[in-house]
């Protein structure tokens, strides 16, 4: 199987959920590069459920360990880290070997790679695999910040709960606040009813969704490719690759079909001596390229497929209808966690790029 992505800034993910550990192997990293490696175990500790009342109860500590790459600071050659997987319990998935659970990648997997795959916790297919990207997101974040480039995820909604969030709000102030509450959300009103919502979710026995929304800044105008290569499509390539996304829009989205080309369109001006746009309905992509403006994307998160209740699925062993009640230890919603996930493949996707065209060396 191939767990590898990337042109220039090269991504090969390995390990399972409850396997010996996870973890990523990086190439393509300018030698030289000071590589903070506090920074990155800062970002792994934003995934961790450890201390969020409404999320999972399994204690990984996901301590960063640095295999090869890292010398004195700096980066040198290819570079592989991973986390050891601690909290480990197979019980749970073993009694549902031949009975696929609604939701999860179990049948598909069974019938593509046979009975013997390893799908406790998900396997290669887990949630848990995104610690990899966690830990190249922070990399290229490092690598991006000398270009001036910054980025922010939130929870822009979360169970059918919108956040309200000016559109022009500074990233250090969308950061500070949405770090403020358990639900990653800038607007503590909305933040409220978001818990609720979980707490809710999670008493009945089910779970909720949302959306991710994230905001960068400071791509120089022109980064990117034209077609397969664009902008849109490196970070949804990569947005796609975390589990349970299912739908991604940039600017204005699907809004964009309802809108006349008058409204869509964003007019140039001229503000300080730059070149900008009086609206951003498209998100700051244009042609595949950075027009300079803030580049804005959204991501749909499913609501998490490990649920209490009872669901209706087929036994594969005897060939028959049944039912079964997935136990275990599972978020209510992931939406939360996923903020960082998919802050760090805008950052991949953005360093791979920047490297392709020359703007890093």
């Amino acid at each position: 199987m191939t767990m590898r992505w990337g042109t220039a800034y090269r991504l090969t993910i390995f390990g399972s959920s409850h396997g010996p550990e996870v973890g990523i192997e990086i190439d393509g990293i300018p030698d030289g590069r000071p590589l903070d490696l506090a920074a990155i175990q800062r970002e792994l500790d934003r995934r961790r459920p450890v201390g969020r009342r409404l999320a999972t109860k399994r204690a990984e500590e996901d301590l960063l360990i640095v295999d090869r790459g890292c010398v004195d600071g700096r980066s040198r050659g290819p570079f592989r880290a991973h986390v050891a997987n601690t909290d480990v319990r197979r019980e749970p998935y073993d009694r549902l070997r031949t009975t696929p659970r609604p939701g999860h990648a179990d049948y598909p997997a069974r019938v593509r790679y046979g009975e013997d795959a390893d799908l406790s916790g998900g396997g290669i297919f887990s949630g848990r695999m995104t610690v990899g990207l966690v830990i190249a997101g922070a990399i290229a974040r490092q690598l991006l910040a000398p270009l001036g480039i910054d980025l922010v995820g939130f929870s822009r909604e979360i169970g059918g709960v919108l956040a309200a969030v000016p559109d022009d709000e500074p990233l250090d102030e969308l950061r500070r606040r949405s770090t403020a509450n358990e639900v990653a959300s800038p607007d503590p009103a909305a933040a409220s009813q978001m818990e609720a919502t979980i707490g809710a979710a999670r008493r009945d026995g089910d779970s909720v969704g949302g959306v991710v929304e994230i905001r960068i800044v400071g791509a120089p105008v022109g980064l990117g490719e034209p077609f397969f290569d664009s902008l849109e499509s490196e970070i949804a390539h990569l947005a796609f690759s975390v589990p349970a996304v299912k739908a991604i829009e940039f600017g204005a989205g699907f809004a964009s079909a309802r809108m006349r080309g008058s409204q869509h369109n964003d007019p140039f001006a001229l503000r300080d001596g730059r070149i900008v746009t009086t609206s951003n309905s498209a998100g700051g992509i244009l042609g595949g390229l950075a027009t300079g403006m803030p580049i804005v994307f959204r991501a749909a998160v499913k609501p998490t497929s490990s649920i209490a209740r009872p669901q209706r699925t087929v036994d594969l062993a005897r060939r028959e209808e049944t039912e079964l009640v997935v136990t275990g230890r599972h978020d209510p919603c992931i939406v939360p966690r996923a903020v960082v996930v998919l802050e760090s493949v805008a950052a991949i996707a953005l360093a791979d790029l920047a490297l392709q065209g020359g703007y890093l060396k």
